[in-house]
């Protein structure tokens, strides 16, 4: 019986010993960088416990602007000092006179210091390029004068650059080959996130300290500098949106006060995002608390008369209409008495005006005949699909340069066969949702005299030191287009809209840049009050400038304003004039 005890006991020793000793080899050899189902690194975690560090340069890519300026981060000249310095006897005196702040200073600032730090904390002190050099050559251990990167307070663009966090399991999925560094920060929408492969950081540039377990001086006082060894990298993603604009336009929208809605500005001729503003701002403590993550100029939105412009192009390719056919505008789509009677008039003064009986009995007399020809003409100007640039990249056989909702028209098939379904769908209400980018992308189809280009937001990729690594190339958008014909004639009403007699933005003609362009407001069957009788209402208009030589197609939104609040002509109009004052 004794004998069957040692055994036991002996054996459970065994067991014990192989249990623990497999557990060591897991972690010191198996799983040091994905330890446990949270994917631990060990390495990092242990080289943490026995290092001080300053990180100088997370490794992140930069999104730059089509000048090259950076869009989310700027770099500033600083004095890093280290804790240790504190212990030891060195030329204080000389750097302070050097960057012109008194000894005491730089000796309170070391005082309470546990770990290093930038002099000046969060309103660093800028040093000159000359600066740096004498400080530098003065050789102290400890004392760095280096440029460090730091994120920009007010970002621009905030929702189409998109935003990046922590997240360690989706980092692993996405790259399983890259276990190292899963702390880094990843993509997770806008340009970001589509970019986020050629971004992702290969390694941060930082100052490190090798301290005991009390945090003294492991090896001395030898600090070394870590940077990625390849001078190519990281890459940088260089868009299509001007720094200059973007910024006059997000200052108009502030100005005027955009609680929801936006702006957008597409280059005609090439087919670039210019600019694009979205509101609410985000929410960085809290990002997807509430809408200030949602970039609503690639969000489907009801467009009321705005789509009227569909209609027009089909009736006049078509020819279901002329100048010389007349339509009884002092009634609605149902036939009663309009609440805005506007007498007889042909199509151009119907466009103009934005009378809904027109557009309701062209679009019923042309469904009739073609059940399809609204949805047809809404693909053939460029206002529904996937707009983005496409194509084969690396080892993706549909690369998209972002992903924007890609529109409709009906519901369903069903709905075609109402009327009064039609006549709605018409004017841009009932099931019709489009986006501000495709609406813009429309009118820039219309002044390029009909031809679609795909919508590009980034032009290239480029290695660190500014050479390219692939660009983007102009590309035109498969499908169906309008006739030269029918776009000189969209001109022609865009134009009557500001400039005829009864056009509905006649307060456009006092822009600096002559404008056409198209009305909308649009219900949204949202109410501010319980009764239902103070509707919300998206109010549109989106246009092109200048007019005898088109260079941009922009579109402004306000949403959920109510019928006498949230004009947008102000708003088109300081943006058209921002612009012609920037290009003078």
């Amino acid at each position: 019986m004794r004998r069957k005890r040692i055994t036991f006991l002996l054996s459970s020793v065994l067991v014990m010993f192989f249990i623990l000793t497999g557990r060591l080899m897991q972690i010191q050899l198996f799983q040091t960088e994905s330890f446990s189902s949270h994917n631990i690194n060990l390495i990092e975690n242990s080289v943490e416990q026995r290092t001080q560090q300053l990180v100088i340069d997370e490794g992140r890519g930069a999104i730059v602007d089509r000048n090259g300026e950076e869009l989310t981060h700027y770099t500033k000249n600083v004095l890093i000092l280290f804790p240790f310095l504190k212990n030891f006897k060195w030329d204080i005196e000389k750097v302070a006179d050097i960057i012109g702040v008194p000894t005491y200073t730089l000796k309170s600032a070391l005082e309470n210091a546990k770990k290093p730090f930038v002099f000046g904390e969060k309103d660093p002190v800028e040093l000159t390029e000359d600066q740096m050099k004498r400080i530098n050559a003065l050789k102290i251990q400890g004392v760095f004068a280096l440029s460090r990167k730091y994120s920009l307070k007010e970002k621009l663009a905030e929702q189409f650059i998109g935003l990046i966090g922590e997240n360690e399991k989706t980092f692993e999925k996405r790259y399983p080959d890259k276990v190292k560094g899963t702390k880094q920060k990843i993509g997770i929408t806008g340009i970001q996130r589509t970019f986020d492969e050629w971004l992702i950081a290969e390694q941060p540039s930082k100052l490190i300290y090798h301290v005991d377990a009390i945090g003294g001086p492991l090896f001395g006082v030898d600090v070394k500098y870590l940077a990625p060894a390849n001078p190519f990298y990281p890459l940088n993603v260089k868009t299509t949106i001007d720094g200059k604009i973007q910024r006059k336009m997000e200052e108009v929208l502030e100005e005027r006060e955009v609680k929801k809605g936006g702006a957008l500005l597409l280059d005609i001729e090439s087919g670039e995002i210019v600019a694009s503003v979205s509101k609410p701002d985000v929410n960085l403590r809290n990002p997807f608390s509430d809408n200030g993550s949602t970039n609503y100029m690639f969000t489907e939105l009801i467009p009321g008369s705005v789509f009227k412009t569909v209609i027009t192009a089909a009736a006049i390719e078509k020819e279901f209409v002329d100048e010389e056919r007349i339509f009884q505008c002092d009634k609605d789509i149902y036939g009663n008495l309009s609440d805005r009677p506007l007498g007889n008039i042909n199509i151009k003064d119907s466009f103009a005006a934005s009378c809904n009986r027109t557009f309701a009995d062209l679009a019923k007399e042309m469904v009739e005949k073609d059940k399809d020809i609204i949805e047809q003409y809404a693909a053939k100007l460029g206002l529904t699909g996937d707009l983005s640039w496409s194509g084969d990249l690396f080892h993706y056989s549909d690369f998209k340069q972002f992903h924007a909702d890609t529109g409709r028209i009906f519901k369903n098939e069903e709905e075609k066969k109402d009327p009064n379904y039609v006549s709605q769908t018409a004017i841009g209400q009932r099931e019709v949702r489009v986006t501000p980018l495709a609406v813009a992308n429309m009118i820039a189809t219309i002044a390029r005299g009909g031809e679609k280009l795909s919508v590009k937001a980034v032009d290239s990729v480029e290695y660190a030191n500014g050479t390219e690594m692939f660009s983007f190339k102009k590309q035109k958008l498969e499908g169906e287009k309008i006739s030269p014909y029918t776009a000189m004639k969209l001109q022609q009403y865009l134009h009557e809209v500001v400039h005829g007699e009864v056009g509905t933005a006649k307060a456009l003609q006092a822009a600096a840049l002559q404008v056409a362009g198209k009305t909308g407001t649009a219900e949204t069957g949202k109410y501010k009050d319980e009764n239902k009788k103070k509707q919300l209402l998206n109010k549109w208009f989106a246009g092109y400038f200048p007019f005898d030589n088109p260079k941009y197609a922009l579109v402004v939104v306000n949403m959920d304003v109510l019928e006498y609040e949230g004009g947008v002509y102000p708003m088109f109009l300081d943006i058209v004039n921002a612009i012609a004052s920037l290009e003078e």
